[in-house]
C-alpha cells in the first residue's frame, strides 16, 4: 500500500463515519489545518497520534508506520492548479505576490518566510455582504546568509 492509497482510505473513512477534520484534530490535540494536511499526506504523523487517528477512522494498524514516515511534500497534479479553490490562492499570489515580497524585504530585509517554522489558520468571518474567509500564514523570517 502506498501513501496515496492510504490518503484515499482516510478520506473515504472520514466521510463514512461523519467525522470532521476538526474532530480528528481535536482527538490528537493538533491544529486543524496541520492535521488535515498531515492526513492528506503532507506531514509525518507521530505513531502514537497515528494510532488514535487510525482507531477513530477504523483503518488497519498497518498504515501507522506509513503515516509516520517523512512524506514527499508538495506537488499538485498540474503546474497551474485547476481546482477553483486552490487556483484562487495561485491567482491571489500572482497579483499580490510581488507586493508582499517587496513589503517583506522593506520591513525585514533580504530573506524569506519559512514554510517549515510555520503555522496556518483558516477562519470564517461573518460579514453583511457574505461570510469572509480569513487565511493567516505565520512563518518565521529567515534572512539570506550569503557566505
Amino acid at each position: 500500500m502506498n501513501r496515496n492509497e492510504i490518503t484515499e482510505q482516510i478520506v473515504v473513512a472520514r466521510l463514512a463515519k461523519g467525522l470532521s477534520w476538526r474532530q480528528l484534530a481535536d482527538a490528537i490535540d493538533r491544529p486543524v489545518v496541520w492535521t488535515t494536511a498531515a492526513l492528506l499526506g503532507q506531514h509525518p504523523i507521530p505513531a502514537e497520534l497515528g494510532k488514535v487517528l487510525v482507531d477513530l477512522l477504523g483503518l488497519d494498524d498497518a498504515v501507522i508506520p506509513l503515516l509516520a514516515a517523512p512524506p514527499m511534500r508538495g506537488g499538485l497534479p498540474t503546474a497551474v492548479p485547476t481546482d477553483p479553490t486552490i487556483y484562487r490562492f495561485y491567482e491571489a499570489l500572482q497579483v499580490y505576490g510581488p507586493a508582499i515580497k517587496e513589503l517583506i524585504h522593506e520591513q525585514f530585509g533580504d530573506g524569506i518566510m519559512s514554510a517549515i517554522n510555520f503555522s496556518v489558520d483558516v477562519q470564517k468571518k461573518p460579514h453583511p455582504s457574505g461570510d469572509r474567509i480569513v487565511v493567516t500564514f505565520d512563518g518565521k523570517f529567515l534572512p539570506y546568509d550569503w557566505v
